[in-house]
């Protein structure tokens, strides 16, 4: 990307991953000519790389406007959309740069894999590593031929892909394959190889995280939800029809939103950053967490405007409701209060050392999830946020519901009826059979929610007993 006139140096940002550096220059040079295609492509990568997908997505879509014809673009485009779930039309874009022969051919390959993989295409990602051709030369392609080969030859398969993690290899690569080979490694019964290729991942592959700052926010929270009773009125009117899951990553989150979206009157519509995106803006109005009374309700209403524009194109049909998947909005319940009185929660909660496992041994990013690289600071963040949801939801007067993994999992129609009940809505049986869910799911539990609802993975923790001390019991 040719530097900008207005920011020469945005190319050297990115490359240094100065994502956040990179959307504020963009921003205010969008402001002044809102015509510059290179601040759009640049904002749009660096609000990927945050997983501000809406941003993103409305990034490249200008972008696009402004130079149809860009390989780059479009390549950018279908990652976006496959991101956001909309995996036809970026497999239908995929397969057009590579039928023009763009010069970014290798990069759209790529991403076509990752794309069938996510959708559970198996046949067509088959197909497409089957059939050959020079991007089988790049590094990368290690970890779809593996994909393809696992099935006919796992044991074989997870040696490759784990010698491919130790080698010197791209970080990035070695972290997809890595944890590939972890899950098949654990599959395999191979526990202690399992956890020993993670931890090496995590140290090799990691990025610094401020798990210490993370639980003196929520330290601050607690303080004044001790009152018992909000510090704060609503500073925007009630929503309607927006639903959100509060808890832990792994803790079961993606296979309550696949049932949920089986209702014909619900929309899950994933990981939307729209929870992110309001806790960033209430912290840049200076009202977080103190100051949520002083928040002015032009404001307020202007967050919450762009949260619904935003679920409102990911809509299916007439639905109701929406359901937003986000793992962060336990950290934000009293600016979902302010802002979004009115939202429904679900918190969900699981055996503390199984979701602790799960986290572990599974490739979360490595910076906006970087607590997930020990066990400890696992335990921590998990302590904070068993610590602080309960008190929020009650003191805050949030309606919600409670829900504990084990008890879903062995009760799922009881569970069901309640969490409908809550939304107004009327059983359907359809929630009952998450696996015949079409929809793409581009969280970790991806290929686990394509199976009927099942146990196998209570109690996982005692394959990996040695690692826990008493500080778990």
């Amino acid at each position: 990307m040719p530097a900008s006139p207005e920011n020469p140096d945005l190319d050297a940002l990115l490359a240094r991953r100065a994502f956040g550096e990179v959307l504020s220059r963009t921003q205010a040079s969008l402001r002044r000519n809102p015509r510059d295609l290179r601040a759009w492509h640049a904002q749009a990568r660096a609000a990927f790389a945050l997983g501000r997908l809406t941003v993103a997505d409305e990034a490249i879509e200008r972008a696009i406007r402004l130079n149809g014809a860009s390989h780059d673009l479009a390549l950018l485009r279908a990652i976006i959309d496959h991101r956001l779930g909309r995996s036809d039309a970026a497999i239908d874009r995929l397969r057009g740069l590579i039928a023009k022969g763009a010069p970014n051919t290798v990069d759209a390959t790529m991403a076509l894999a990752e794309v069938l993989h996510r959708a559970g295409r198996r046949q067509e990602l088959q197909t497409l590593v089957t059939s050959g051709g020079t991007w089988l030369s790049d590094p990368r392609a290690q970890i779809f031929t593996a994909r393809v080969t696992a099935l006919t030859d796992p044991t074989g398969t997870a040696d490759r892909l784990e010698a491919f993690a130790r080698s010197d290899a791209v970080a990035m690569a070695r972290r997809i394959a890595g944890f590939d080979a972890v899950r098949m490694l654990d599959a395999a019964g191979e526990y202690r190889r399992a956890f020993a290729l993670a931890e090496h991942l995590h140290a090799t592959t990691g990025e610094p995280f401020d798990v210490d700052g993370v639980i003196a926010d929520a330290n601050a929270q607690s303080a004044l939800l001790a009152r018992g009773k909000p510090w704060f009125t609503p500073r925007a009117p009630a929503v309607n029809g927006v639903a959100l899951v509060v808890g832990m990553p792994r803790s079961g989150t993606t296979l309550l939103e696949q049932m949920l979206d089986r209702h014909s009157a619900v929309t899950g519509i994933g990981e939307y950053d729209g929870i992110n995106t309001l806790g960033t803006a209430v912290i840049s109005a200076g009202a977080w967490p103190t100051g949520l009374a002083m928040l002015p309700t032009d404001e307020a209403l202007a967050m919450q405007q762009n949260y619904l524009s935003g679920i409102a194109s990911m809509r299916r049909g007439n639905t109701q409701w929406m359901f937003d998947k986000s793992l962060n909005t336990w950290h934000w319940l009293p600016a979902v209060a302010a802002v979004m009185p009115g939202a429904v929660c679900f918190h969900i909660m699981r055996e503390p050392r199984d979701t602790a496992v799960s986290l572990f041994l599974s490739n979360f990013h490595p910076k906006n999830v970087g607590w997930t690289s020990s066990l400890e600071s696992i335990r921590r963040i998990i302590a904070a946020e068993r610590a602080l949801v309960p008190q929020a939801l009650q003191a805050l007067g949030i309606p919600h519901e409670s829900i504990v993994y084990e008890e879903l999992v062995a009760d799922p129609r009881g569970h069901m009826e309640r969490c409908l009940k809550r939304m107004g809505l009327a059983m359907e049986e359809t929630v009952l059979a998450p696996e015949a869910n079409a929809r793409t799911v581009l969280t970790l539990s991806h290929e686990q929610v394509r199976k009927p609802i099942n146990r196998s993975s209570i109690g996982r923790w005692k394959n990996y007993e040695w690692a826990f001390g008493a500080e778990w019991d």
